[in-house]
């Protein structure tokens, strides 16, 4: 780090990113199955911001990536830790959830690229070094802009003359996710949307600009086909910012996943919605979601000696596994079929879910989550591993009143969908018992709770 003479009570920033786009020929993913890199659109980062004040270090890192599994996020933070000195519980580790990233993961019918999985980890960790190395005095401001348009639930009703199929349980879902083929079953949307994007802002006392963190509910835009590598809208909304700051180089711009574990970018009663042309959404979504955080610059409120506050803490939750006679179904069936030339059809999910019965049994019975919660002088913001649904969300964001809360997804650990209980119950894709969706229907409820615990800590 560089020599820098630093007064334990002010607070100090630096930011950096750090190339980690894979090869052509790479896997992506994560989808029912694997795909190979043909084409790179944009780069992909490992961008991180770190913050400094009285002792304590925290750094956000934000990975262009889909999933990364609750082991290589741990293996990263210990590398994270030997290499700088900072500890784990004040390392936020979290995916973008693009699904043009490289796969690490290897989730349901997708193959895990080891390749790109031992390089990550290197290239994360040198994001944070070059952050810290930048560290200055810096001041903060936050605020948040309604951005309305790229959001619907993706989770629906459908009429009596269409029955979906769990293809776990083979028993009739009341939900159908994505309805895509059946859209003139859908009867209405199973929830709404939160159309808040939050965001930090970050400069030194130069008014130099250090990071802007920004913050929404949805899943990505998709508009491009599934062999190329993207950043998808978090991407395009990093360069539109970017390109429209009176910004040095070094300024990097974050978008995180939010609270859209139930929410896309799809509107299946208005296919023509957006244009048909590959990343027309993608590029229309990024550009309005920074000119959601341009407007408001100007209005912005800086404080020079905010206090940061970092809580921690890891739960034990309970894994959601197959019974004895649904293993032995999984088991036949996959006896009977290849694994080969699959698609995405009742067939093709049949033997997708039958696979992922027999990986999920190897489980524990617990699964360990981690619960983090940062206070900026008045921003508050949290992170948890699960796709959290807009329900808990918004939940959290009422709970905690009297600050610009919001929370990033896919954080620290990686546990799967998490829905609230009656969601739960009511079946549909992200409901599906899976690696991709494990935990019991008490989950939803500790994960809150114990975050908003963490929140109060800060006021004590």
């Amino acid at each position: 780090m560089k020599s820098l003479k630093l007064d334990s009570k002010k607070l100090y920033a630096g930011a950096a990113q750090v190339d980690i786009t894979p090869t052509i020929g790479s896997l992506i993913g994560v989808g029912f199955f694997s795909h190979y890199a043909r084409f790179i659109n944009d780069p992909l980062f490992s961008k991180c911001l770190v913050l400094k004040q009285d002792g304590t270090t925290f750094a956000l890192v934000m990975v262009d990536i889909c999933i990364i599994p609750s082991n290589l996020l741990n293996d990263i933070k210990e590398k994270i830790e030997l290499e700088t000195g900072i500890i784990k519980e004040h390392i936020l580790l979290a995916c973008t959830h693009t699904h043009g990233g490289g796969d690490v993961a290897g989730l349901l019918g997708g193959a895990v690229d080891i390749n790109y999985r031992n390089q990550l980890p290197e290239r994360i960790v040198t994001s944070v070094a070059q952050a810290l190395k930048r560290i200055q005095r810096a001041k903060i401001a936050s605020g948040s802009s309604e951005v309305t348009g790229y959001q619907l639930c993706r989770r629906y009703f459908m009429e009596n003359e269409y029955t979906p199929i769990n293809p776990v349980s083979k028993t009739t879902d009341s939900i159908k996710t994505n309805p895509f083929g059946v859209e003139k079953y859908i009867k209405g949307s199973a929830a709404p949307v939160d159309s808040e994007m939050n965001f930090v802002t970050i400069k030194g006392l130069d008014d130099t600009w250090i990071s802007i963190l920004a913050n929404y509910s949805s899943h990505y835009a998709g508009d491009w086909d599934s062999d190329t590598i993207t950043a998808d809208f978090y991407g395009t909304f990093a360069q539109h910012l970017s390109q429209n700051m009176d910004a040095p180089k070094k300024f990097v711009a974050i978008m995180s996943y939010g609270t859209g574990g139930d929410v896309n970018t799809w509107d299946f009663r208005n296919p023509n919605k957006f244009p048909k042309t590959q990343f027309a959404k993608t590029e229309m979504m990024g550009k309005d979601l920074a000119e959601g955080v341009l407007h408001k610059l100007e209005d912005l409120e800086w404080n020079e000696n905010p206090n940061l506050n970092v809580a921690y803490k890891e739960l034990k939750l309970k894994i959601r596994k197959p019974t004895k006679e649904e293993l032995e179904k999984a088991k036949e069936l996959f006896s009977k079929h290849s694994f080969n030339n699959l698609r995405v059809d009742d067939h093709g999910m049949g033997m997708v879910y039958a696979r992922e019965q027999i990986l999920l049994n190897e489980y524990p019975d617990t699964h360990t989550a981690a619960i983090q919660a940062v206070k900026l002088g008045g921003q508050i913001f949290g992170a948890m591993g699960g796709e959290l649904f807009t329900e808990t969300g918004r939940w959290l964001k009422n709970q905690i009143k009297n600050a610009n809360y919001f929370t990033i997804c896919l954080a620290n650990t990686y546990d799967g969908y998490v829905p609230p209980t009656q969601e739960l119950e009511r079946g549909g894709y992200e409901t599906w018992r899976a690696r991709s969706s494990f935990l019991d229907g008490e989950a939803e409820e500790a994960l809150k709770t114990t975050m908003v615990s963490l929140v109060n800590t800060f006021e004590k």
